[in-house]
């Protein structure tokens, strides 16, 4: 899996609009606090509004707010709004996809790997995220990324 730019500033705006806890913010605000370039935010935010994970507020106190309460919004909701899947091999169902001879496993691998992802993924609200209460499968995850570090290298 590859966190685009895109991905991760909308991830940033969501994290904002959760924290603000209802309080539209402009798109300028959202720029300054997560230092996201502004013509790039609009992009964003017009496609987390098209995925109803965002609405505009209109008039002199608007902007944009959560859609839905931070605690029913995932990080897997936003990461398929902005780029798809989650992890795909090609676009194909990973349910039916088949390899022969030495590779006849590999399947099992990439099954795995959107099983890991979804672990964390789906089950981290942006409420979690903007209160700095992760579930314990991502602060487990995190640790054990340190020891990965020390011992595959980033």
């Amino acid at each position: 899996m590859r966190i685009t730019a895109k991905t991760d500033y909308a991830v940033r705006a969501m994290a904002e609009l959760a924290a603000a806890d209802g309080s539209p913010l402009t798109a300028e605000e959202l720029s300054s606090r997560q230092n996201i370039p502004i013509r790039f935010l609009f992009g964003i935010l017009r496609e987390l509004r098209l995925a109803h994970l965002v609405r505009s507020v209109r008039g002199p106190t608007g902007g944009y707010a959560l859609a839905q309460a931070a605690a029913e919004i995932t990080l897997a909701d936003v990461i398929r709004a902005m780029d798809g899947p989650l992890a795909s091999v090609r676009d194909l169902s990973l349910s039916d996809l088949e390899y022969p001879g030495a590779a006849a496993v590999l399947p099992d691998v990439w099954r795995a790997v959107r099983t890991s992802l979804r672990q964390v993924l789906e089950t981290t609200t942006f409420a979690e995220l903007a209160a700095g209460n992760l579930p314990e499968v991502v602060r487990t995850r995190a640790r054990d990324y340190i020891d990965d570090v020390r011992t595959y290298g980033e």
